[in-house]
């Protein structure tokens, strides 16, 4: 992975900040989708939510400088699409020129913090659609995170549902990441992916604003992959699959993926922590892999 220069970031972001506006309005852009209609996207979006933690390192994503060159590695690989991560990411990425060509997705909401009482009161504290607007990038992604037994998810849910219509105005696509969810008994919000949960969520999302012309979902595979074709009947909307944490069984997890592909609705994979920090270090190799799975 080539280096990062940290210092030069700094002295940009100290001394010419309209050096990021500048870099978004001379990138390069292209279609959301190219004609194969497929979208391989790179995920970032976990250290605004305080959600830093890799596999048994809590803080593998805390150094900045190895994240970006991971991220950079990533970007260079044939057949990435693009990339979904915040404002001070997307910046840097700006400022290092690595998102020419590139499909650029901010991130709205993150005021969920991993871990705090509001977790499910997920205020929108990212990019709002009139940023991504601004900026020239191709679209935005949102957590929807739903709890019966949480009033904080009535304010998620509604918020959703304003970004949706704000983001169809300006015919901008809206990645929807739905989970039905609860608390444990000692507090950790858990995601279901029962067969019935993943169906329930998808058709909450999929109703939500006074369009769906440019919602997306981005969905997890089922605890039991064979359920998938049966869930992705629930709707129309396109959609792509998230990695999700590091696990040990990466094939197994190469393997549902390329099963879930398969089914007409899913167009690609937004997958973040599993390949940037690869259990076996690689991020090539984990990168190369996934986009052979489209």
């Amino acid at each position: 992975m080539s280096a990062v220069d940290v210092s030069e970031l700094v002295r940009l972001r100290a001394q010419h900040p309209e050096a990021i506006a500048e870099a978004a309005a001379r990138r390069l852009r292209r279609p959301l989708l190219h004609d194969s209609g497929r979208l391989m996207i790179v995920a970032a979006d976990h250290p605004a939510r305080g959600a830093l933690g890799v596999g048994g390192d809590r803080l593998a994503m805390a150094n900045r400088a190895d994240l970006l060159e991971r991220l950079v590695l990533a970007l260079s690989r044939p057949g990435v699409d693009g990339v979904l991560a915040t404002a001070d990411i997307l910046d840097d990425l700006l400022l290092l020129g690595a998102l020419d060509g590139k499909v650029v997705m901010g991130s709205l909401n993150r005021g969920g913090l991993q871990g705090s009482v509001f977790e499910l009161d997920d205020r929108f504290t990212g990019h709002r659609p009139e940023d991504i607007q601004r900026l020239n990038f191709d679209a935005g992604k949102l957590l929807l995170r739903l709890d019966y037994d949480d009033p904080g998810s009535l304010t998620t849910l509604e918020s959703t549902a304003r970004a949706i219509d704000d983001m169809a105005a300006r015919k901008l696509p809206l990645f929807v990441e739905p989970f039905i969810s609860r608390r444990t008994p000692e507090g950790k919000v858990v995601n279901d992916l029962s067969a019935e949960a993943v169906v329930k969520s998808i058709a909450i999302a999929s109703g939500l604003g006074g369009t769906s012309a440019y919602t997306w979902l981005k969905l997890p595979v089922t605890a039991d992959p064979d359920d998938m074709a049966e869930v992705m009947e629930t709707s129309t909307l396109p959609a792509v699959l998230l990695g999700g944490e590091v696990g040990d069984d990466q094939d197994g997890a190469y393997e549902k993926w390329r099963s879930a592909l398969r089914l007409p609705t899913v167009r690609g994979l937004v997958v973040g922590r599993s390949l940037l920090y690869p259990a076996d270090g690689d991020v090539t190799a984990a990168v190369d892999t996934a986009v052979g799975l489209l």
